[in-house]
């Protein structure tokens, strides 16, 4: 007996010893592979077990990085820096401002930040990694797959010009592609690679290197966009018609700040909404989804919708009167020419709108700051070409301003002073912003490049005008969803050429309406980030 508890007091301890051991190697385990999220991202690490550690922190208010982090390179067959990823599949861009901070003084020259796809957090993956240096140098740079030692100049793509603020790493199947800008400039190419290790699932994020194992390096990383965009097959043939994509896509609601470029999310959904208005009072937004219009704070929050009464199918063209009193609308109806789009007012507290043009389609733009007056884009008389009128309120009579016989021309809107109508047509056969006096005479050409420019949207303070910029290669006449665009902001008060403010992904329902804040210090926009599944 005393043998058998012997045995049995042995049994115990052991199965006791083996219980305590697992979970110490349970909680050891999980704190070895313990996630550290920061902002949108799923971790962040240092690679390759570099001397002195980096860090990484999301300031909400700025909706902006900070990171630091040492290691002696990113080059032959392993690396050490600091790195905040997620993991992703497919396609995507990756799109993001970046800035070197705290005493540079002594920095070694290749001290650098940007984006970097890696296949895993192995010292030695495959990678492809945009590089902006500290003493300038812009390069492309991959590891094709794990263990490899880098060579130069074969895994390196240079840029001639140097730094860059605005850094965009794109993965479209097996290739990859770096762009660049400078404050104000189109997103240039630096150039692109292509590798079977980095097809896959992989991590994508955010990477410094100090290039010194005794220094540490810190940086800003500011309106980071990770995007999955539609990938478009385009024709040889300059009069093919593209297919627009089926998909629809996650849409975000963004401020803009004019004088530094900062952006801002105040609200998402993987529904779609468009075409935000500044509302009076300057704290709130109103935009449409699903043929409703609805009102937001600046801050964020749950929308609420705005009552119209029997007219429930709005689109994105919503104007505020100057006085701050009434709204003007389009909306379809039912079994008329062309989706039956209508042009209708309403007080904007809401009620039940007031039918404006009884001829369709009619698509509503602006307002003239005496009230009396709505700027309109329109079919008539059986023309199968869009003309822009002016519309009377008090007698629904239509003025026409533009008699094109070919081409498209779209977006009227007063300017805040009555003096000009500003708006967009490609009679030269590629999309340009022109202004003209409200009774259509003196057309005057503002843009030319070889952008396609959509919307102008004139200042309260009336010094600036910003507008939308489709890439060259699609059709003139259209303004699709879903591409790389870019909002861009031009003085009036002379000469002088347009500069970019925002990269996004967007369209159509981006910039549609007049989206400035009151003191002309802010712009509203909606950008889109991934198809919803």
């Amino acid at each position: 007996m005393i043998h058998s508890a012997h045995f049995r007091r042995r049994r115990v301890l052991i199965r006791a010893s083996r219980i305590i051991f697992f979970l110490f190697y349970a909680l050891a385990w999980k704190g070895s592979y313990a996630q550290h999220p920061v902002g949108i991202f799923e971790d962040h690490l240092d690679i390759g077990k570099p001397k002195l550690a980096g860090s990484a922190s999301y300031d909400e208010a700025t909706q902006s990085y900070n990171i630091t982090g040492a290691g002696s390179n990113i080059w032959f067959n392993r690396d050490e820096f600091h790195f905040i990823y997620k993991k992703i599949k497919g396609d995507f861009s990756l799109t993001a401002d970046f800035a070197f901070t705290g005493d540079t003084a002594g920095a070694v020259g290749h001290r650098k930040i940007g984006w970097m796809i890696r296949e895993s957090v192995d010292e030695g993956a495959a990678s492809a990694n945009s590089c902006i240096h500290i003493d300038g140098l812009v390069v492309l740079q991959w590891r094709p797959y794990k263990g490899m030692f880098m060579r130069d100049p074969e895994e390196e793509r240079f840029y001639p010009k140097k730094s860059g603020q605005t850094v965009q790493l794109e993965r479209t199947g097996k290739t990859i592609t770096m762009r660049i800008a400078h404050p104000g400039e189109p997103l240039q190419f630096v150039g692109s690679c292509q590798t079977d290790a980095l097809n896959g699932e992989v991590l994508a994020g955010i990477y410094i290197l100090s290039h010194d194992s005794n220094a540490i390096a810190s940086a800003k990383v500011w309106n980071v966009r990770i995007d999955r965009p539609v990938i478009h097959e385009y024709s040889s043939n300059p009069h093919a018609v593209i297919p627009y994509p089926t998909e629809i896509f996650a849409c975000r609601l963004e401020i803009l700040d004019i004088t530094d470029g900062s952006r801002r999310i105040i609200h998402e959904s993987a529904g779609r909404f468009e075409a935000p208005n500044w509302m009076p009072g300057g704290k709130k937004l109103l935009f449409n989804e699903g043929g409703f219009l609805y009102s937001i704070p600046i801050e964020g929050g749950m929308p609420e919708k705005l009552n119209t009464g029997s007219v429930s199918r709005n689109n994105n063209d919503h104007a505020i009167s100057f006085d701050g009193k009434m709204l003007a609308i389009s909306s379809h109806r039912a079994g008329l020419p062309e989706g039956g789009s209508t042009v209708y007012t309403v007080a904007l507290a809401g009620g039940e709108p007031q039918l404006i043009t009884e001829g369709t389609p009619s698509y509503l733009h602006g307002w003239n700051p005496n009230g009396k007056e709505l700027a309109i884009v329109a079919k008539r008389g059986g023309s199968k070409i869009y003309n822009l009128y002016k519309v009377s309120l008090t007698d629904k009579k239509e003025t026409q301003l533009t008699f094109n016989t070919r081409g498209n021309v779209d977006g009227p809107e007063y300017s805040p002073d009555g003096r000009f109508i500003y708006y967009n047509a490609n009679v030269s056969g590629t999309m340009q912003i022109w202004r003209m006096k409200p009774d259509g005479s003196g057309k005057e050409q503002l843009t030319f490049d070889e952008y396609h420019n959509w919307f102008p949207h004139i200042s309260p303070d009336g010094k600036w005008m910003v507008f939308i910029s489709f890439p060259p290669d699609i059709d003139p006449n259209s303004h699709p969803s879903y591409k790389q665009v870019m909002l861009r902001l031009m003085s009036l008060a002379g000469p002088g050429a347009p500069r970019v403010i925002a990269y996004l992904y967007g369209g159509q329902g981006t910039l549609n309406v007049p989206s400035w804040s009151a003191d002309s210090k802010h712009i509203a926009f909606v950008s889109n980030s991934e198809p919803v599944k």
